[in-house]
């Protein structure tokens, strides 16, 4: 199986998910002509979509590494699955320029709300898979993991990808709800020692 320890796979993994998180603030941009107090004031969806993809990120990160102090070993395979996953934590703050610029113009906001929610479902698909990769017989996990630890995550995780596609769904909709239910879940996932220790 050529396993190895997980100290590789939570240091790199902690880089991309700080550099993601640091990019996102590129999602701001002003002209230099006209009232600056004004388009500020504008900025408001980018704002919002700031704060939703940040505290997301940080959501993930917080359960990435909770979920690997539980994990004694890696693979290949973890590692590529790892790698999925953080392909679309780096990718978020795209889609995050797309949604508050967009919601600003007031057109193309629904193709950007979906390619937002998309990669928010992308993401959690991969996330749910990363995790059940690792823990489907012990795989990977700890030998002094109690069962009762996997438990918990797997109440945390399940709800994820069903989220997540509400989202997408609503996208048709109405973007703006679709990013606020966004920051909805992110709220929901704050608390997430709570969650994991229910």
């Amino acid at each position: 199986m050529d396993e190895q320890g997980t100290a590789r796979l939570e240091t790199f993994s902690d880089g991309v998910f700080a550099i993601a998180a640091t990019l996102l603030v590129l999602s701001f941009s002003v002209k230099y002509h006209g009232d600056l107090g004004k388009q500020l004031l504008q900025l408001w969806p980018s704002y919002l979509a700031y704060v939703t993809s940040f505290v997301t990120i940080g959501i993930i990160w917080m359960n990435h590494h909770h979920t690997v102090s539980l994990i004694a070993r890696t693979d290949r395979t973890m590692l590529f699955i790892n790698n999925l996953l953080l392909l679309t934590v780096a990718f978020l703050p795209f889609p995050t320029k797309l949604v508050g610029d967009y919601l600003r113009r007031g057109e193309g906001e629904q193709a950007a709300a979906l390619a937002y929610a998309g990669t928010l479902v992308v993401m959690a698909i991969l996330h749910q898979f990363w995790w059940q990769y690792a823990r489907h017989n012990r795989r990977l996990i700890a030998d002094e993991t109690p069962d009762s630890a996997l438990r918990a995550v797997d109440r945390a995780y399940w709800p994820g990808v069903p989220m997540y596609a509400a989202v997408f769904v609503l996208a048709f909709f109405t973007p703006l709800g679709a990013v606020l239910l966004t920051f909805a879940i992110a709220a929901f996932y704050l608390p997430s020692a709570a969650l994991f220790d229910r």
